[in-house]
């Protein structure tokens, strides 16, 4: 099928739907995501039929205008505001389930995600004692405010509020809050300067 699937969209990674195998493809992305009850994904949006996306116990909601390319993985709990992409081999998996959405991650409007970001609603609990495998995990909701750009190869925490209009730079983790209008990087992630124009 990747075969077929790369005839069609020409070999493009982004979710696009501007030529007609492009719109196929887009088509059947969709409907795919679609397959599963617990999912909702407007007309508008564009979603690649390599990638994958699965509410688990969970439940996902787009909003309109979004894409999702090649590989990209949405899984659990997710919501999406409008206007979002979520590039080739980003791992989006929010814990909890419908009932008990503890470990949701939500973004807010206007919101890229580049590839390989990796965002996690939930950690291993590794107590002494017990075999980590054992001991389950801890949800925490990861929550990702308007307007924002994480760059290739982030991984965010759970439990991390992203402000709105920050830039989080390539390679980060982010184990803690960022503030709106921020620009932060490194291991673990630093706030290096505002992009508040009042500053």
């Amino acid at each position: 099928m990747s075969l077929l699937w790369s005839l069609l969209d020409g070999g493009i990674s982004m979710a696009r739907a501007d030529t007609i195998g492009r719109k196929i493809a887009m088509w059947v992305g969709r409907r795919l995501a679609l397959r599963h009850r617990f999912v909702t994904i407007p007309r508008s949006c564009r979603v690649h039929p390599e990638a994958r996306i699965h509410p688990r116990n969970g439940s996902i909601v787009f909003g309109e205008n979004c894409e999702v390319a090649h590989n990209a993985i949405v899984q659990g709990n997710v919501r999406l505001g409008n206007n979002c992409s979520i590039q080739t081999g980003a791992i989006l998996v929010g814990y909890g389930t419908r009932d008990n959405p503890d470990g949701m991650i939500r973004i807010g409007n206007g919101v890229r995600i580049a590839p390989m970001v990796m965002m996690f609603g939930g950690d291993h609990v590794f107590e002494p004692g017990r075999p980590i495998h054992g001991q389950g995990l801890k949800n925490s909701p990861i929550v990702i405010e308007d307007d924002v750009w994480i760059a290739g190869r982030v991984n965010v925490a759970a439990g991390v509020t992203i402000g709105r209009g920050s830039v989080i730079g390539g390679g980060a983790v982010v184990t803690n809050d960022i503030p709106p209008d921020s620009v932060a990087v490194g291991v673990p992630a630093k706030v290096i300067k505002s992009r508040d124009s009042a500053s």
